[in-house]
């Protein structure tokens, strides 16, 4: 017909468009939550002789998701120093000691200090500190202004080590 002319195709802009909206939506969102993490107050906790005797959240921690927090190496990272009674994880660390019989060997106190802050028993520790902010020097950015593990977490895994004896 004269004077008609195609109706208009999608270009690949549009697709382009609707792409960088939801990257940037996604990116928002994570800032959110980042920030929310970040604006978490530490929570108060007292140190007796070699251990940090209370809960820092007041309950126990659930085992199975400390197992899980331990071997994951993006969120523990404990086996990047540790070896342990994880057949199925390969390369397993060397550097630090084996998890194997930490319930045996520590209480539930002592091991929970030795997360949250190791450099109080021994100022020349590699471990970093799980549940410390300040004073903290070469921090990757990611983990600046907040704790590398929630309370929460640290009971998590406090329950779960506890549950390591002589295997």
């Amino acid at each position: 017909m004269t004077g008609s002319r195609p109706s208009p195709t999608k270009s690949s802009a549009d697709g382009c468009g609707a792409l960088v909206y939801a990257v940037a939506l996604a990116a928002l969102i994570a800032s959110f939550a980042d920030d929310a993490r970040t604006e978490e107050q530490l929570r108060p906790y007292a140190v007796v002789g070699d251990a940090i005797p209370q809960s820092l959240t007041g309950a126990k921690g659930d085992v199975e998701r400390g197992r899980n927090i331990v071997v994951n190496r993006q969120v523990g990272l404990c086996l990047l120093c540790h070896s342990g009674p994880f057949p199925e994880e390969k390369f397993q660390g060397t550097l630090a000691p084996d998890l194997k019989g930490t319930g045996a060997r520590w209480s539930e106190g002592q091991l929970r200090l030795r997360i949250v802050d190791a450099s109080r028993l021994n100022p020349g520790t590699i471990m970093p500190p799980y549940y410390r902010m300040d004073g903290l020097t070469r921090v990757a950015p990611a983990f600046q202004g907040k704790p590398v593990l929630t309370a929460e977490q640290i009971e998590d895994v406090v329950a779960y080590l506890a549950t390591l004896r002589n295997e």
